[in-house]
């Protein structure tokens, strides 16, 4: 019979708990995971690597639409949407795959079911899983927790999606056939990237954004170029204004948007929502504990620990930032919080990148240049434009901008913001140099390699003291 006691368990297989359970296992804990559906969670299989393998086919028909700028020329010109799905998906079960294989390598016991806290016994928690048939599948005790379940999309009322005409992240990632046009409710990272793979694809796309603004966590001056190219692009773009109802017909689509005290009706085939995410928080057993939940959120202290003795909570299931690599990170600190490890620190959510992959690509770490002024610093700002890097010239990539945000006082690096090609691999340089307390004085002693779009990295720097040599 499978062993039943444990050191800790984990719940969820994503890469917030796959990961805090490997590492729990390399510390020496005997450790399961109870995982219902995918290891590798939603941004294994319905999230972050899918999404990218279906960006990537879009960039591929993109340069396809675009072979004259480059000396090539090419006829009928076609794309067969069931292999761009076919392919995505493949990805997605490769990497599920790995995950598997890391989780048996490391010695980490993985349950398929569902798990429920079912009270203590003798000082160890007691987790309940239920099978995928519905009946009890194991009795599982061990000293620590670890809730990792996650979040699903948020459903507005009167927007529920139907899973045909009105879609959620996960029925975009694999049409059918394309949609000839499309409304996309939401213009977040996840609203954003779906519409930019499918304005590529050839569909007519609409976004509408009840804030004043798309990509609204980023930038100010990086979101108002974002919409610019977007829109140069021919994507629709209505900001400052709601969906308020959805008329459904045979195979399409009637919203009714209202936008400065106006309302207006389009008829779409299609429509995504992507208004947020809600927090995994049901069905876990959580009454009769310690564990506190705002706003479909677990509240944890610094160290991922909940109100209740042993049980922990990590990634999107505690709150924003909803990004995969801080579910992992949190995971590994709570863990060797666990172990007793010395020299643990909390994770700084503000070293935390962000990453858009839509075209152009957008990404950020640190305060936004508004926020900075909001907290009292005196900043020193540097820009510096696509249009003045050879590299990017030469890939036919011209368009973009490299913005960073200086305590004027200290020369602290408080924020970078890239808006452009390959700007998501860029990102992680200020990311360190942010992690390792960089002020410009470094980052200006800093040799980068030539011809590249990092150097744009440094000759932003360079703008922000009066210094840039290539502008």
């Amino acid at each position: 019979m499978a062993d039943t006691s444990f050191d800790l368990i984990v719940v969820g297989g994503g890469p917030g708990g796959y990961v805090a359970a490997i590492r729990a296992s390399q510390l020496g804990m005997k450790t399961a995971l109870v995982e219902r559906e995918h290891l590798g969670g939603i941004c294994l299989n319905w999230g972050c690597i899918p999404t990218k393998a279906l960006l990537r086919s879009s960039e591929v028909k993109h340069m396809l639409d675009h072979l004259g700028d480059y000396g090539f020329s090419a006829k009928d010109i076609s794309f067969d949407v069931k292999k761009v799905v076919e392919r995505s998906r493949k990805v997605a079960s490769q990497l599920s795959g790995g995950v598997k294989h890391l989780l048996k390598k490391n010695k980490v016991t993985v349950f398929d079911g569902t798990a429920k806290l079912d009270g203590t016994a003798g000082g160890q928690r007691k987790i309940a899983v239920t099978g995928k048939d519905g009946k009890k599948a194991a009795d599982l005790t061990a000293k620590n927790v670890i809730l990792a379940t996650g979040a699903r999309a948020r459903a507005l009322p009167g927007l529920e999606p139907d899973g045909k005409l009105v879609w959620t992240y996960k029925e975009a990632m694999v049409p059918e056939t394309m949609p000839k046009s499309l409304l996309v409710v939401g213009s977040g990272a996840i609203g954003i990237e779906f519409a930019s793979f499918y304005k590529d694809m050839g569909a007519d796309v609409t976004v509408v954004e009840v804030m004043d603004r798309i990509l609204p966590v980023e930038d100010e001056e990086i979101s108002a170029f974002a919409r610019k190219a977007l829109e140069k692009q021919g994507m629709k773009i209505v900001t400052s204004a709601g969906v308020k109802a959805l008329k459904k017909g045979q195979n399409n689509v009637t919203a009714t948007i209202e936008a400065g005290g106006k309302a207006s009706e389009l008829t779409v085939d299609r429509v995504i929502l992507a208004v947020g995410i809600v927090g995994n928080v049901e069905n876990l057993g959580l009454e009769g504990t310690k564990v506190k939940v705002e706003k479909t959120h677990i509240v944890t202290d610094p160290y991922s620990a909940t109100g209740e003795p042993g049980i922990y909570a990590i990634g999107d299931l505690t709150g924003a930032p909803w990004l995969a690599h801080k579910a992992s990170h949190e995971g590994v600190i709570c863990v060797e919080k666990i172990a007793g490890l010395k020299d643990v620190h909390p994770l700084d959510t503000k070293n935390i990148p962000g990453c858009t992959y839509c075209r152009p690509q957008v990404a950020s770490v640190g305060m936004t240049e508004k926020k900075a002024k909001e907290a009292g610093y005196e900043v020193k700002i540097g820009r510096f434009p696509f249009m003045g890097n050879g590299k990017a010239i030469a890939l036919g990539e011209p368009e973009g901008l490299v913005k960073t945000v200086f305590d004027a006082k200290t020369g602290e690096l408080l924020g970078a913001h890239m808006i452009g090609a390959e700007v998501t691999e860029l990102i992680q340089g200020y990311t360190i140099a942010r992690t390792l307390e960089s002020t410009e004085a470094e980052l200006m002693h800093t040799v980068f390699p030539h011809p590249t779009l990092s150097e744009m990295m440094h000759e932003s720097v360079l703008d922000a003291y009066g210094r840039v040599i290539h502008f």
